[in-house]
């Protein structure tokens, strides 16, 4: 009996072995060929005045906490999106809401209040009456002594469209900030209009609602929601160590919090190919998920990442981030 004991013991023991062996051997990036080339910059809604993040809230208006202003950009207009491709962004992200007349005006806050001269939401205006606003008329770095972009943003909301032509071979991520699934269907119907071409270029995030609403429409987009991040790494952290990745994975994208990042399986080169055999793109935002907003702004920032990453970053300052790498 001790002897059948023993055999069972260093059967269940081996196994043991082999199985950490193997999982450690699968999902070692030291065991994986360099991946080569430099990451891929996404640009947070272009060149944007920044702002402490300290005690932020959904509700926070941010353009009364800017930091003292280093450029003349304003987020989400063409002129600074235009900027971020200058300065070395191959992706740039803006935000779209639904307007009285259902087009698409780009704008980030959930209503207008903190930053423009108007009170509401977009869904209250024609796109010719916000066109009229000054986006640039909230703006303060002192508390409210001086406001230097008030007056300077009128006209420069833009339109979906507008965007769109203005940058025909660019790529761009569109961030739906409603939580409307209409607002996914519509524009579902204004992407179907695109070339497949043009639409392989794009990528749209948002609320889970307009965003299985979009997708179920548009097969075919590039897409990213709460729901489509938990269906792909969920299952990817119960599996991942196989080298299983899950189908939900397939034509996606993820942003992954870098706090997180070294918790999935392979981790950062055997994940990021097995991520790019699924079309998926892979997007490293800044601490612990709490604020997907949080990005890498900074030399110091950047050596959180490991030394030689080839996926893609979130940055809030490409004017700083993108030198780091041109200078290479």
């Amino acid at each position: 009996m001790n002897r059948l004991k023993k055999i069972v013991r260093s059967k269940t023991f081996i196994f043991l072995v082999v199985l950490i062996g193997f999982i450690y051997f699968n999902n070692s990036s030291m065991l994986t060929k360099p991946r080569s080339g430099d990451p891929l910059l996404l640009a947070h809604r272009g060149m944007a005045q920044t702002y402490t993040m300290e005690g932020i809230q959904n509700d926070t208006c941010t353009a009364e906490r800017i930091y003292e202003p280093e450029h003349p950009y304003l987020e989400n207009t063409l002129a600074s999106m235009e900027e971020a491709f200058r300065l070395g962004a191959d992706i740039v992200e803006f935000d779209v809401h639904i307007t009285k007349d259902d087009q698409f005006a780009v704008f980030h806050d959930w209503t207008l209040d903190c930053r423009t001269n108007a009170e509401g939401v977009t869904r209250d205006y024609t796109m010719s009456e916000l066109k009229a606003l000054d986006i640039g008329y909230g703006y303060t770095a002192d508390g409210g002594q001086t406001y230097p972009f008030r007056g300077k943003g009128i006209g420069l909301m833009p339109s979906l469209t507008e965007v769109l032509d203005y940058f025909p071979d660019k790529a761009l991520l569109i961030d739906v900030k409603s939580n409307d699934p209409e607002e996914g269907r519509l524009l579902a119907k204004y992407l179907s209009e695109l070339t497949e071409e043009r639409r392989s270029l794009l990528a749209v995030y948002g609320g889970d609602e307009p965003i299985a609403a979009l997708k179920e429409q548009l097969p075919d987009m590039r897409v990213m929601s709460k729901a489509t991040m938990k269906s792909c790494l969920i299952p990817y952290l119960a599996v991942g160590w196989t080298g299983y990745v899950p189908g939900a994975c397939t034509h996606s994208e993820l942003h992954i919090p870098d706090k997180l990042a070294p918790l999935l399986w392979g981790w950062p080169d055997k994940f990021l190919n097995r991520m790019d055999k699924a079309d998926n793109r892979v997007i490293v935002v800044g601490g612990d998920g709490s604020d997907f907003s949080s990005g890498f702004d900074s030399t110091e920032d950047m050596n959180r990442l490991p030394a030689v990453y080839t996926g893609g970053i979130w940055t809030n300052r490409i004017d700083r981030v993108a030198p780091i790498y041109s200078s290479k």
